[in-house]
């Protein structure tokens, strides 16, 4: 299995992620937290907290603004991310979750800066920069755009990451998916509700979700990783398609899952039946970990992992499959 060394990711909306716990959800009065959490947030932010997690280099490009950014820089400093910061005039967002004793949670997600236009392109151009002088194995764009940035930033970032050879994994949805689509990203990675969004119809099954894969593939995406929720994993590329799925005890918390899943499969190699295996790992692993939490190698199950190239075309999505899979003789691969 080859293993990348350094992944770069790109977060241009990047958060303080402040979680507060409360015996209840009370309008209009005064709530007193038992706890107060702040973790770095933001999905790319969140792919950097997974690859670091594994051991490997990470390098985390993004705009910060105002003290808000400056902790947000050190607190990934703190867990031994390298930070690419671009300076913006805005203070960098401060997202709110309230936690209650049964699991509900209610956020509150601020809009963020808005980012220039010379902002913008120092974004760029840090990208490009330490793309070309750290031997950069991947660079990982991830979530919502700020204001201030168009819909086409992505397919701009894509373009110049291209022209001097690095490869580009996109996790991010609408317009900006559809333009950057045009650049042919090396991976995408929507959810089943994204990609239903970019077919514009409704997925029922694996089946569904597959053909949807495969119409994004020949808008221009060279590879489709699609997480089906507590369904599995889907791996769509030129070499056919491949399902994984692995068993979750308990669900602790599911933010950030996707993006642990997406570190697992690039720093994998980010190809491939093998990288599928370490995504599906890293994400089951997330899920039964509290809050934000990255897996480390010690949380991961790889053995539990089952892949096939027998895909359950008829299974329904949303539904965990039975714990039988094809062996084999069926087209499995493990």
């Amino acid at each position: 299995m080859t293993v990348i060394n350094t992944i770069l990711t790109v977060t241009p909306n990047p958060s303080l992620d402040r979680t507060y716990e409360i015996a209840a959800l009370d309008r209009g009065a005064v709530l007193r937290a038992s706890t107060d959490q702040v973790d770095p947030g933001g999905k790319g932010v969140n792919v950097s907290r997974a690859v670091a997690a594994a051991g490997l280099r990470t390098v985390a490009v993004l705009p910060v603004g105002g003290p808000e950014g400056a902790l947000l820089a050190r607190l990934l400093g703190d867990l031994g991310i390298e930070v690419a910061g671009v300076p913006v005039r805005g203070s960098s967002r401060v997202n709110i979750s309230l936690a209650e004793p049964d699991g509900t949670l209610t956020k509150i997600n601020a809009a963020g800066p808005e980012v220039s236009t010379d902002e913008a392109e120092a974004l760029l151009e840090t990208v490009n920069a330490h793309a070309s002088a750290s031997g950069v194995g991947w660079i990982a764009c991830c979530g919502s755009l700020p204001r201030g940035l168009a819909p086409e930033w992505y397919a701009e970032l894509v373009a110049r990451a291209h022209s001097i050879g690095a490869r580009i994994a996109l996790d991010t949805s609408g317009p900006a998916l559809g333009a950057a689509l045009r650049e042919r990203p090396d991976v995408v990675k929507p959810n089943a509700d994204e990609l239903a969004e970019v077919v514009g119809r409704p997925l029922a099954t694996v089946g569904d979700a597959v053909k949807a894969a495969e119409e994004v593939r020949a808008a221009g995406a060279r590879t489709v990783l699609a997480s089906l929720g507590a369904t599995g994993q889907l791996l769509v590329d030129g070499t056919g398609t491949h399902f994984a799925s692995a068993p979750v005890e308990a669900v602790r918390s599911d933010v950030g899952a996707g993006d642990a899943s997406l570190a697992g499969f690039l720093a994998a190699g980010g190809a491939g039946a093998d990288a599928l295996v370490s995504a599906v790992a890293h994400g089951a692993a997330a899920v039964q970990l509290p809050g934000s939490q990255m897996p480390t190698p010690a949380d991961l199950r790889q053995d539990a992992v089952r892949v096939t190239a027998d895909v359950p075309l008829d299974h329904p999505l949303g539904h965990p499959l039975l714990p039988e899979v094809p062996d084999s003789a069926n087209g499995a691969v493990r």
